[in-house]
């Protein structure tokens, strides 16, 4: 067999449609983290598909997985399997001690924040620039110390599980600095700014684009890799079955791709954060907010992002049931990844985090009685770099070397969307249907 492609997430499955080439898959589903699933009230089994009485809560694994940005022609191609509903994005700073709302991003909101704190926060983020180092030096230089005390701070330090004063600074669209901007919104409103002001989701939903992909594709479900046999060309599986290859596109992260073929390099390996989304199903609060995202910089639980997945879609909820309206969240938790997989809570620990976290929604008037909790573990969820760290370039060198090439989100090691993997998935199986 000449190619083989490991991971049948979304840029895995482009891969394959284009170069035909056969997909090895860990789980029995295709889509990866975009996947999703169904869970009726007050059970916990997940169904793979929307029962016919439409009583069922719609979740992900990976949270909410908006489609941003894109070619026009990728977009396209997802049109031409299941239609597309645009949005444009609701999404604000939740400040839990004050119960107050601030329009993301909080930097171009600060006439929400009133004049003296605003005043304060201008003067500090007109300093003249100086080199920084690590994301907490570029988010001090940035934003100012009053805005990182109230806000930016705080919220890394959980987005980051705490990295954030040692990784390097990235993804600094995320939260875009214009000093015209920030004046502006001051004294009056702004316009929407940041890489997914507007974006869209499959009115079906992400699981029924992956399926409908999957379909055009050969996928081997159920074969997990545990082992790359660089010079014998041989992917070993944990089900004891093995698969040669002339060419292997890999879309797993890069971590594990180096790891299991036994790469020694010099730089250390790069760090990450496994994120444990919490899935619930609830009747809705009074307090419940309109927003499709909420950033948080402070909670009991510990979570740091909250989506609100009927916000965007009505689909993810089931049907009113003698008036009462139920709401779909997600909420997000860091960790600092562990390659040998300890970071992950146990069982008993998901279930008092899903506890605390219920309580604390239900405090804040979002939830009222819950009537699903389902926890979800994303391993790889955020990649970071180390300052000055060339990890990566080697990585994908070495594998290269031996005619393994890492694709995608976790096999480059960056951050893009849903619509940019899926074109990087069709350039990659382009090239290789050409070998």
């Amino acid at each position: 067999m000449s190619t083989v492609i490991l991971g049948a997430g979304v840029t895995g499955l482009a891969a394959a449609i284009a170069s035909r080439a056969p997909v090895f898959e860990a789980s029995e589903d295709p889509g990866g983290i975009c996947s999703s699933y169904y869970v009726r009230a007050g059970e916990s089994r997940r169904l793979r598909e929307r029962p016919q009485d439409r009583r069922a809560y719609r979740f992900e694994i990976g949270g909410g997985h908006w489609i941003f940005g894109g070619a026009p022609t990728v977009l396209r191609y997802i049109e031409s399997l299941t239609p597309l509903r645009r949005y444009e994005r609701r999404s604000s700073v939740y400040l839990p001690e004050s119960r107050r709302y601030v329009p993301y991003p909080l930097q171009n909101h600060l006439r929400s924040l009133g004049p003296e704190l605003a005043a304060r926060a201008l003067a500090e983020m007109a300093q003249p620039a100086r080199p920084v180092r690590t994301m907490r030096d570029w988010l001090e230089q940035s934003f100012g110390r009053t805005l990182g005390e109230l806000f930016f701070e705080p919220f890394h330090a959980l987005y980051t599980a705490g990295l954030h004063d040692r990784i390097a600074p990235q993804d600094a669209y995320k939260s875009p600095v214009s000093l015209a901007l920030v004046a502006q919104g001051a004294l009056q409103g702004t316009p929407a700014v940041g890489y997914n002001a507007g974006f869209a989701y499959p009115i079906d939903g992400l699981g029924t684009l992956c399926r409908r992909m999957a379909e055009q594709s050969q996928i081997r479900y159920g074969k997990r890799a545990v082992r790359i046999d660089l010079p014998g060309h041989t992917v070993h599986f944990a089900d004891g079955s093995t698969q040669t290859y002339t060419t292997l596109l890999s879309t797993l992260p890069l971590n594990h791709a180096a790891t299991m073929s036994g790469l020694q390099l010099e730089a250390p390996a790069d760090p990450f954060t496994s994120v444990l989304v919490l899935n619930v199903g609830a009747r809705r609060g009074p307090a419940c907010p309109d927003d499709h995202w909420i950033y948080v910089p402070s909670s009991r639980a510990g979570f740091h992002r909250i989506g609100f997945y009927d916000n965007v879609e009505a689909d993810f909820v089931p049907p009113p049931d003698q008036g009462a309206r139920r709401v779909s969240i997600y909420v997000e938790r860091a960790f600092v990844g562990a390659l040998d997989g300890s970071a992950r809570p146990s069982d008993e620990a998901m279930r008092r985090y899903g506890d605390a976290v219920v309580s604390e929604l239900q405090d804040w008037g979002f939830i009222g009685e819950a009537e699903v909790v389902d926890p979800t573990w994303i391993d790889v969820a955020y990649t970071w770099s180390w300052p000055g760290s060339r990890w990566v370039a080697e990585a994908t060198a070495a594998l290269a070397k031996h005619d393994v090439h890492s694709v995608g989100r976790y096999g480059r090691w960056v951050f893009q969307g849903i619509a940019e993997s899926l074109g990087e998935g069709f350039s990659a199986g382009v090239a290789l249907a050409r070998v």
